[in-house]
Order: structure tokens, then C-alpha cells, then sequence
């Protein structure tokens, strides 16, 4: 009876292993896929599954019209047949925000080089 305990305790932990390892991620995937073709708007940039790159002009319920090429062509194709998102387009009701201002970092070496370059240009009389 002890041996066949542990076998079921054994099963069970390698279930779990499984369950965390390889079916959970999976689940988690699949609902971030989900989540990004249900929010696909107008002006979005797409990859399909195919490789065809496009910009979404008209959403459904189940489709999509993107614009693809130089032409300008316009096909209808399924939300599921969407692969990614390479640029979003904003929405207008939200507000622009600012990217703060960057400082221009110089390496050290730079700051003393360019410190005295500056003293160099300065004429001698305001020495």
C-alpha cells in the first residue's frame, strides 16, 4: 500500500509540473493574443499569419479591411489572421503625452576635451 501511495503522489506532482510548465504560459498567450485582436482599431499598422503588412482602414465584428502596397489596395480579411501589431494608432480622446526632455550625456573625456577648447576660444583680454 506505501509504494502504491507514492506512486500517486508522484503522478500528481508530475501533472502539476505540467500544468505550470507548459499548459499554463500557453493559456496566458493565447489570452494576450486574444486581447490584442479584440482591440485592434482603425490606423493600426498589422503583420498577418501570412507576412502581409497593412494598415487597418475599416474593423467589424469578425473582419477587418486593411490597405496594403503602394496602390493603396483594400482587402477584408478575419480578425483571427492577425499575427501583430507593429504600431498603434492613438486615440483621440486620450490626451498627448510629452516625452520629458533628455539630457545629452558626454562621457568624461568629452566634458574636459570640450572644457578646454572653450577656455581656448576665449580671447586673452576677458582671461
Amino acid at each position: 500500500m506505501n509504494s502504491f501511495g507514492v506512486q500517486v503522489i508522484v503522478l500528481v506532482a508530475f501533472i502539476a509540473i505540467m500544468y505550470f510548465l507548459l499548459i499554463r504560459p500557453q493559456k496566458k498567450k493565447e489570452k494576450t493574443i486574444q486581447n490584442m485582436r479584440n482591440n485592434l482599431q482603425v490606423g493600426d499598422e498589422i503583420i498577418t499569419i501570412g507576412g502581409i503588412c497593412g494598415k487597418i482602414v475599416k474593423t467589424k465584428d469578425e473582419s477587418i479591411v486593411i490597405q496594403v502596397g503602394a496602390d493603396k489596395v483594400k482587402f477584408e480579411m478575419m480578425r483571427w489572421s492577425v499575427s501583430a501589431v507593429v504600431s498603434s494608432a492613438k486615440p483621440a480622446s486620450a490626451p498627448a503625452e510629452e516625452e520629458p526632455e533628455r539630457k545629452k550625456v558626454m562621457p568624461k573625456r568629452l566634458k574636459k576635451a570640450s572644457a578646454e577648447e572653450e577656455e581656448e576660444n576665449i580671447p586673452e583680454d576677458e582671461k
